[in-house]
Protein backbone atom coordinates (compact mmCIF):
# COMPACT_ATOMS: atom_id res chain seq x y z
CA UNK A 1 0.00 0.00 0.00
CA UNK A 2 1.67 2.67 -1.09
CA UNK A 3 2.62 5.55 1.51
CA UNK A 4 -0.17 8.98 2.21
CA UNK A 5 1.89 12.12 0.97
CA UNK A 6 2.83 14.58 4.12
CA UNK A 7 -0.34 16.60 3.15
CA UNK A 8 -2.86 13.51 4.19
CA UNK A 9 -0.52 12.88 7.38
CA UNK A 10 -0.92 16.04 8.72
CA UNK A 11 -4.44 16.27 8.80
CA UNK A 12 -4.89 12.76 9.64
CA UNK A 13 -2.46 13.76 12.99
CA UNK A 14 -4.54 17.06 13.64
CA UNK A 15 -8.01 14.85 13.64
CA UNK A 16 -6.42 12.41 15.91
CA UNK A 17 -5.02 15.02 18.43
CA UNK A 18 -8.62 16.64 18.44
CA UNK A 19 -10.18 13.28 19.07
CA UNK A 20 -7.04 12.61 21.68
CA UNK A 21 -8.17 15.95 23.42
CA UNK A 22 -11.63 15.00 24.03
CA UNK A 23 -11.34 10.99 25.34
CA UNK A 24 -7.72 10.83 26.28
CA UNK A 25 -7.71 7.15 24.89
CA UNK A 26 -5.27 6.68 21.98
CA UNK A 27 -7.00 3.44 20.80
CA UNK A 28 -10.40 5.42 20.80
CA UNK A 29 -8.89 8.16 18.73
CA UNK A 30 -7.34 6.01 16.17
CA UNK A 31 -9.94 4.13 15.58
CA UNK A 32 -11.97 7.78 15.21
CA UNK A 33 -9.68 8.52 12.17
CA UNK A 34 -10.05 5.06 10.97
CA UNK A 35 -5.84 4.38 11.75
CA UNK A 36 -3.99 1.85 13.45
CA UNK A 37 -3.06 2.45 16.56
CA UNK A 38 0.16 1.47 15.98
CA UNK A 39 0.40 3.46 12.95
CA UNK A 40 0.18 6.78 14.82
CA UNK A 41 2.83 5.34 17.76
CA UNK A 42 5.33 4.62 14.61
CA UNK A 43 4.51 8.03 13.55
CA UNK A 44 4.98 9.89 17.30
CA UNK A 45 8.13 7.93 17.15
CA UNK A 46 9.39 9.30 13.58
CA UNK A 47 8.36 12.81 14.58
CA UNK A 48 9.10 14.76 18.12
CA UNK A 49 6.96 17.59 16.76
CA UNK A 50 4.03 15.08 16.62
CA UNK A 51 5.01 13.54 19.73
CA UNK A 52 4.69 16.82 22.00
CA UNK A 53 1.21 17.12 20.77
CA UNK A 54 0.82 14.11 21.70
CA UNK A 55 1.89 14.48 25.08
CA UNK A 56 -0.07 18.32 25.30
CA UNK A 57 -3.42 16.63 24.08
CA UNK A 58 -2.87 13.92 27.21
CA UNK A 59 -2.62 17.00 29.26
CA UNK A 60 -5.66 18.60 27.75
CA UNK A 61 -7.67 15.49 28.43
CA UNK A 62 -6.73 14.86 31.40
CA UNK A 63 -7.62 18.70 32.55
CA UNK A 64 -10.54 18.36 30.84
CA UNK A 65 -11.87 15.27 31.99
CA UNK A 66 -11.05 16.41 35.62
CA UNK A 67 -12.88 19.85 35.39
CA UNK A 68 -15.79 17.86 34.07
CA UNK A 69 -15.60 15.61 37.05
CA UNK A 70 -15.63 18.24 39.59
CA UNK A 71 -18.61 19.92 38.02
CA UNK A 72 -16.97 23.04 36.63
CA UNK A 73 -17.67 24.31 33.35
CA UNK A 74 -17.63 21.26 31.14
CA UNK A 75 -16.99 23.43 27.62
CA UNK A 76 -13.18 24.25 28.89
CA UNK A 77 -10.33 22.60 27.69
CA UNK A 78 -12.59 22.27 23.86
CA UNK A 79 -11.61 22.66 20.26
CA UNK A 80 -13.57 25.84 19.11
CA UNK A 81 -16.42 24.44 16.59
CA UNK A 82 -15.57 24.78 12.87
CA UNK A 83 -16.44 28.02 11.15
CA UNK A 84 -15.79 30.18 14.47
CA UNK A 85 -13.45 32.26 13.83
CA UNK A 86 -13.56 33.79 17.70
CA UNK A 87 -13.27 31.85 20.80
CA UNK A 88 -15.46 31.63 23.54
CA UNK A 89 -12.85 31.21 26.71
CA UNK A 90 -11.00 27.83 27.96
CA UNK A 91 -9.86 26.30 24.19
CA UNK A 92 -6.65 24.88 24.08
CA UNK A 93 -4.03 27.31 22.72
CA UNK A 94 -0.17 27.96 22.52
CA UNK A 95 0.50 31.28 23.95
CA UNK A 96 3.50 32.83 25.46
CA UNK A 97 3.84 32.74 29.69
CA UNK A 98 5.18 36.00 31.73
CA UNK A 99 8.54 34.52 31.32
CA UNK A 100 8.66 34.72 27.68
CA UNK A 101 8.39 30.67 27.08
CA UNK A 102 5.79 29.20 25.20
CA UNK A 103 2.95 27.49 26.80
CA UNK A 104 -0.17 25.65 26.24
CA UNK A 105 -3.55 27.42 27.95
CA UNK A 106 -6.68 27.72 27.85
CA UNK A 107 -7.81 30.80 25.82
CA UNK A 108 -9.30 33.99 26.91
CA UNK A 109 -12.61 34.83 25.54
CA UNK A 110 -12.83 36.72 21.93
CA UNK A 111 -9.09 35.21 20.72
CA UNK A 112 -8.48 34.24 17.07
CA UNK A 113 -9.00 30.42 16.31
CA UNK A 114 -7.24 28.90 14.11
CA UNK A 115 -10.50 29.39 11.62
CA UNK A 116 -10.20 33.28 11.52
CA UNK A 117 -6.53 32.71 10.80
CA UNK A 118 -7.32 30.27 7.53
CA UNK A 119 -10.10 32.76 6.57
CA UNK A 120 -7.91 36.31 6.50
CA UNK A 121 -4.89 34.07 4.71
CA UNK A 122 -7.33 33.01 1.82
CA UNK A 123 -8.86 36.72 1.48
CA UNK A 124 -5.36 37.88 1.39
CA UNK A 125 -4.30 36.17 -1.43
CA UNK A 126 -6.93 37.00 -3.47
CA UNK A 127 -6.48 40.72 -2.83
CA UNK A 128 -3.33 41.32 -1.13
CA UNK A 129 -5.08 43.81 0.90
CA UNK A 130 -4.70 42.79 4.67
CA UNK A 131 -7.58 45.49 5.80
CA UNK A 132 -9.15 43.81 3.51
CA UNK A 133 -9.16 40.68 4.35
CA UNK A 134 -9.14 41.60 8.19
CA UNK A 135 -12.35 42.98 7.65
CA UNK A 136 -13.21 39.70 5.90
CA UNK A 137 -12.36 37.27 8.79
CA UNK A 138 -13.97 39.67 11.39
CA UNK A 139 -11.06 41.02 13.44
CA UNK A 140 -8.91 44.14 13.27
CA UNK A 141 -5.48 44.33 11.48
CA UNK A 142 -3.88 44.77 14.33
CA UNK A 143 -4.51 41.11 15.79
CA UNK A 144 -3.41 39.86 12.41
CA UNK A 145 0.00 41.80 12.72
CA UNK A 146 0.35 40.65 16.35
CA UNK A 147 -0.34 36.87 15.19
CA UNK A 148 2.30 37.02 12.89
CA UNK A 149 4.80 38.85 15.24
CA UNK A 150 4.49 35.84 17.62
CA UNK A 151 3.94 33.12 14.86
CA UNK A 152 6.53 32.06 12.54
CA UNK A 153 4.42 29.95 11.09
CA UNK A 154 1.59 32.47 10.72
CA UNK A 155 4.23 34.61 9.16
CA UNK A 156 5.50 32.40 6.79
CA UNK A 157 1.79 31.73 5.09
CA UNK A 158 0.95 35.74 5.36
CA UNK A 159 3.83 35.78 3.19
CA UNK A 160 2.92 32.59 0.65
CA UNK A 161 -0.39 34.06 0.55
CA UNK A 162 0.66 37.69 0.03
CA UNK A 163 3.00 36.39 -3.29
CA UNK A 164 -0.06 34.81 -4.10
CA UNK A 165 -2.49 37.73 -4.06
CA UNK A 166 0.08 39.45 -5.61
CA UNK A 167 0.15 37.24 -8.74
CA UNK A 168 -3.66 37.15 -9.11
CA UNK A 169 -3.60 40.95 -9.20
CA UNK A 170 -0.81 41.00 -12.03
CA UNK A 171 -2.78 38.06 -13.93
CA UNK A 172 -6.14 40.82 -13.65
CA UNK A 173 -4.27 43.57 -14.47
CA UNK A 174 -2.34 41.69 -17.45
CA UNK A 175 -6.02 40.31 -18.66
CA UNK A 176 -7.51 43.80 -18.68
CA UNK A 177 -4.39 45.18 -20.58
CA UNK A 178 -5.54 42.76 -23.17
CA UNK A 179 -7.41 43.87 -26.29
CA UNK A 180 -9.71 40.71 -26.94
CA UNK A 181 -10.71 40.98 -23.02
CA UNK A 182 -13.30 44.09 -24.04
CA UNK A 183 -12.99 45.11 -19.80
CA UNK A 184 -12.04 48.75 -21.08
CA UNK A 185 -14.52 49.62 -24.31
CA UNK A 186 -17.70 50.20 -23.22
CA UNK A 187 -17.87 53.52 -24.20
CA UNK A 188 -16.97 52.69 -27.80
CA UNK A 189 -20.53 51.00 -28.40
CA UNK A 190 -21.95 54.34 -26.87
CA UNK A 191 -23.20 57.52 -29.16
CA UNK A 192 -20.84 60.23 -29.06
CA UNK A 193 -22.30 62.99 -26.53
CA UNK A 194 -22.88 66.59 -27.94
CA UNK A 195 -19.27 68.77 -27.74
CA UNK A 196 -19.45 71.57 -25.29
CA UNK A 197 -19.38 74.98 -26.68
CA UNK A 198 -15.65 75.70 -27.92
CA UNK A 199 -14.30 79.04 -29.58
CA UNK A 200 -11.79 78.34 -32.92
CA UNK A 201 -9.07 79.52 -30.74
CA UNK A 202 -10.08 77.15 -27.76
CA UNK A 203 -10.30 74.22 -30.00
CA UNK A 204 -6.50 74.90 -31.70
CA UNK A 205 -5.17 75.17 -28.03
CA UNK A 206 -6.80 71.91 -27.42
CA UNK A 207 -5.81 70.39 -31.12
CA UNK A 208 -2.15 71.61 -30.23
CA UNK A 209 -1.80 70.34 -26.21
CA UNK A 210 -2.88 66.62 -27.51
CA UNK A 211 -1.31 66.91 -30.95
CA UNK A 212 2.06 64.80 -29.97
CA UNK A 213 -0.50 61.91 -28.13
CA UNK A 214 -3.26 61.91 -30.26
CA UNK A 215 -1.03 61.85 -33.92
CA UNK A 216 2.36 61.60 -33.15
CA UNK A 217 4.32 59.75 -30.63
CA UNK A 218 4.79 60.96 -27.04
CA UNK A 219 8.48 60.99 -26.27
CA UNK A 220 9.27 59.64 -22.71
CA UNK A 221 11.28 62.34 -20.43
CA UNK A 222 13.86 59.60 -20.16
CA UNK A 223 14.36 60.15 -23.64
CA UNK A 224 14.66 63.28 -24.44
CA UNK A 225 17.38 65.31 -26.40
CA UNK A 226 19.83 66.66 -24.00
CA UNK A 227 22.32 69.51 -24.21
CA UNK A 228 25.60 67.19 -25.31
CA UNK A 229 24.05 64.65 -26.52
CA UNK A 230 25.83 62.01 -28.91
CA UNK A 231 24.58 60.41 -31.81
CA UNK A 232 24.94 57.41 -30.43
CA UNK A 233 22.30 58.13 -27.38
CA UNK A 234 20.25 59.96 -30.46
CA UNK A 235 19.88 56.49 -32.27
CA UNK A 236 19.20 54.81 -29.31
CA UNK A 237 16.37 56.82 -28.66
CA UNK A 238 14.68 56.90 -32.36
CA UNK A 239 14.95 53.03 -32.36
CA UNK A 240 13.00 52.83 -28.89
CA UNK A 241 10.45 55.45 -30.76
CA UNK A 242 10.25 53.72 -33.12
CA UNK A 243 9.36 49.88 -31.56
CA UNK A 244 6.88 52.00 -29.44
CA UNK A 245 5.39 52.63 -32.77
CA UNK A 246 5.18 49.52 -34.17
CA UNK A 247 3.92 48.21 -30.72
CA UNK A 248 0.85 50.58 -30.96
CA UNK A 249 0.52 49.79 -34.45
CA UNK A 250 0.17 45.93 -33.30
CA UNK A 251 -2.23 46.71 -30.35
CA UNK A 252 -4.66 48.49 -33.27
CA UNK A 253 -4.57 45.48 -34.98
CA UNK A 254 -5.70 43.25 -31.99
CA UNK A 255 -8.08 45.80 -31.14
CA UNK A 256 -9.34 45.60 -34.84
CA UNK A 257 -9.31 41.56 -34.54
CA UNK A 258 -11.29 41.55 -31.24
CA UNK A 259 -13.75 43.62 -32.39
CA UNK A 260 -13.83 42.00 -36.30
CA UNK A 261 -14.15 38.26 -33.90
CA UNK A 262 -16.81 38.97 -31.59
CA UNK A 263 -19.92 37.97 -33.79
CA UNK A 264 -22.72 39.29 -32.13
CA UNK A 265 -21.69 41.11 -29.35
CA UNK A 266 -24.00 41.32 -26.28
CA UNK A 267 -25.63 44.92 -25.43
CA UNK A 268 -23.20 47.32 -24.27
CA UNK A 269 -22.85 48.82 -20.95
CA UNK A 270 -25.26 52.23 -21.05
CA UNK A 271 -22.49 55.36 -19.71
CA UNK A 272 -24.32 58.31 -19.01
CA UNK A 273 -22.60 61.58 -18.60
CA UNK A 274 -24.19 64.94 -17.32
CA UNK A 275 -23.87 68.29 -20.02
CA UNK A 276 -20.41 68.50 -20.82
CA UNK A 277 -21.29 72.47 -21.38
CA UNK A 278 -22.17 72.62 -17.60
CA UNK A 279 -18.78 70.50 -16.27
CA UNK A 280 -15.80 72.27 -15.00
CA UNK A 281 -12.56 70.91 -14.48
CA UNK A 282 -11.75 71.88 -11.04
CA UNK A 283 -13.32 74.12 -8.02
CA UNK A 284 -10.70 77.12 -9.51
CA UNK A 285 -12.60 80.00 -11.13
CA UNK A 286 -12.06 80.21 -15.23
CA UNK A 287 -8.62 82.29 -16.09
CA UNK A 288 -9.42 85.46 -18.23
CA UNK A 289 -8.10 84.80 -21.63
CA UNK A 290 -5.22 87.74 -21.84
CA UNK A 291 -6.73 87.98 -26.09
CA UNK A 292 -9.49 86.25 -26.61
CA UNK A 293 -9.02 86.47 -30.24
CA UNK A 294 -5.92 84.28 -29.91
CA UNK A 295 -4.86 80.97 -28.34
CA UNK A 296 -2.27 80.32 -25.42
CA UNK A 297 -0.74 76.98 -26.62
CA UNK A 298 -0.73 76.40 -23.42
CA UNK A 299 2.43 78.87 -22.52
CA UNK A 300 2.81 81.84 -20.42
CA UNK A 301 3.58 85.62 -22.19
CA UNK A 302 6.26 87.47 -21.31
CA UNK A 303 4.33 90.80 -20.35
CA UNK A 304 2.03 87.91 -17.79
CA UNK A 305 5.52 86.78 -16.58
CA UNK A 306 7.01 90.19 -15.91
CA UNK A 307 3.96 91.26 -14.38
CA UNK A 308 3.75 87.76 -11.70
CA UNK A 309 7.62 88.55 -11.10
CA UNK A 310 7.00 92.36 -9.75
CA UNK A 311 3.80 91.42 -7.99
CA UNK A 312 6.07 88.44 -5.92
CA UNK A 313 8.68 91.05 -5.63
CA UNK A 314 6.68 93.70 -4.35
CA UNK A 315 4.66 91.18 -1.91
CA UNK A 316 8.70 90.10 -0.45
CA UNK A 317 9.34 93.71 0.05
CA UNK A 318 5.97 94.12 1.71
CA UNK A 319 6.82 91.49 4.09
CA UNK A 320 10.55 92.33 5.02
CA UNK A 321 8.88 96.04 6.04
CA UNK A 322 6.34 94.03 8.46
Amino acid sequence: MPRPDPRTIALENAAFLRALRKSGNVDAAAAAIGRDPTTMRRRRARAPAFAAEWRAAAVVAAAWLQAKLNGRRPGAWEDAPAGVRRTAGGEPIIARGRGGLLQQRAAHPNRLTRHGEQAFLLALSVTANVGLAAAAAGAPKYAFYRRRHADPAFAREWRLALAEGYAQLELRCLAAADPESHGHDAWRHNEAPEPPPMTVSQMLQLMYLHQKEARLLAEPAHLKRRRGESREAQSYRLAVMHELRLERDREAFRVAEAARATAAPPEAERITLPDLAQVTAGRAPPKVPHDPGRALFGGWRIEEMEQQRAAAARKRKDQRRG
